[in-house]
């Protein structure tokens, strides 16, 4: 029988000791015996020092099991395992997983060398939307647009890179000012592609346009604005003597022939003398003029004829210098909208002819729009008036002989009907 030669360690603090015994062959041994977690551990060895050995272990494992501590092993370095405590320890009482958080961070975060400052990105996404606008892919008016979206973006995010436009953050931005639902599809429309941009030269790793919501409009756009006859004349009679007659070919092109008005990016900006041709009947509109980039011809009406041989596009240009100021004062005078010229003209246009494919020809549009707005808002009676309407004195050679009849339409590819499909 093993005989206990006494306890070795006078520690009784510890659950575990260590005792040398004899066993029934006379050979001294070392025992390690004590607890651990409920459990009675008795272990015996041949020298003191492999005893000892054990005690310690079975000593740590009980702190362990104490204080919550799991003895593994691992590659990590000591550095790294208290770099992963402290990350549990920061995770305590989360649902999702350290791997979760980590995955997340290695496909949002950008280092500094990809944190693109918004204000360079922008200017690189013009860089390549002017080139785009020179080769023809883009129109003049939507690279105007699309700069003056992102002046406004720039300035509403200072300093921030395009890793920081979070989904939310870009709400925020496409509610301020409370805009129509319009409004804020255009400028959502305009970031979107920006981000794409951006997404592919690798500035971020997610789109987050696509968590930012896109409004569904129900399209009840009623009759056209436009003006009767009688404030047309008085429109004219008001235009011929001011500034004697300087902006006579401006409003009579747009008033009479229907050319989209706008003195920033509309049509009627880039006309061009060669394109009114009055000896054939015809202004021709070249794609690089037409809003939607596709060619259509314009008959020149027998009033619009007299108006331009009363004042000669050699001696009266269509673009007089501070164009937008004189328009505006004429505007504010007469209550004149963006685009109520040009309505006028179709209207009246399609009550003289009844005809809405000839209609949309001349004006760019499809029949469905030219349906939609402007079918039936004149009567015959009034367009007659309408296209009677005459210069009170001649300038240059003289007046033109004015026919009986509009000038007739010239030949168009039909499918412009289909892909104009803009009111104005």
């Amino acid at each position: 029988m093993p005989v206990d030669v006494g306890n070795l360690d006078m520690n009784h603090e510890n659950k575990f000791s260590v005792s040398r015994f004899r066993n029934r062959n006379g050979v001294f041994s070392f025992r390690v015996e004590g607890r651990l977690n409920g459990v009675r551990i008795r272990r015996n060895f041949k020298t003191q020092e492999e005893a000892a050995t054990e005690k310690a272990a079975l000593g740590l494992k009980s702190l362990q099991i104490g204080s919550n501590l799991q003895e593994v092993v691992t590659c990590l370095a000591e550095e790294q395992v208290r770099e992963a405590e402290a990350a549990f320890r920061r995770l305590a009482g989360n649902e999702r997983s350290l791997a979760f958080y980590l995955d997340f961070a290695l496909s949002n975060y950008r280092e500094p060398v990809c944190q693109k400052p918004l204000s360079e990105a922008a200017e690189d996404y013009l860089f390549v939307k002017t080139q785009d606008q020179e080769r023809q892919i883009i129109s003049a008016p939507q690279l105007t647009t699309i700069r003056r979206h992102l002046e406004v973006l720039k300035a509403h995010f200072p300093g921030a890179t395009v890793a920081e436009l979070s989904a939310q953050r870009l709400t925020e931005y496409l509610q301020h000012g409370n805009p129509a639902l319009k409004t804020y599809n255009n400028r959502r429309g305009v970031v979107s592609t920006f981000l794409k941009f951006a997404f592919h030269q690798d500035w971020i790793a997610v789109n987050p346009i696509e968590k930012v919501a896109y409004h569904r409009i129900a399209h009840r756009r009623g009759s056209a604005p436009t003006l009767s006859a009688k404030q047309a004349r008085e429109l004219m009679t008001y235009v011929e003597n001011y500034r004697g007659g300087a902006l006579v070919p401006f409003f009579a092109l747009c008033l009479f022939a229907g050319i989209r008005p706008c003195v920033r990016t509309g049509e009627i900006l880039k006309l061009r003398p060669e394109h009114v041709r009055l000896d054939t009947g015809v202004i021709h509109i070249e794609p690089e003029v037409s809003k939607v980039r596709m060619k259509r011809n314009v008959a020149i009406q027998p009033n619009l004829a007299a108006w331009l041989q009363a004042y000669p596009l050699d001696r009266f240009p269509i673009v007089i210098p501070a164009l937008q100021k004189h328009r505006a004062k004429v505007a504010k005078q007469f209550g004149l909208s963006h685009d109520v010229m040009r309505h006028t003209f179709i209207s009246f246009f399609i009550a003289k002819l009844r005809s809405m494919g000839e209609a949309a020809l001349q004006a760019g549009n499809s029949e469905s729009i030219i349906r939609r707005h402007y079918l039936d808002l004149k009567c015959a009676a009034e367009a007659e008036e309408f296209f009677n309407i005459l210069p009170n004195k001649a300038i240059g050679s003289g007046l033109a002989v004015i026919p009986t009849a509009p000038l007739p339409a010239p030949s168009m590819t039909i499918g412009v009907q289909r892909r104009c499909s803009e009111a104005a």
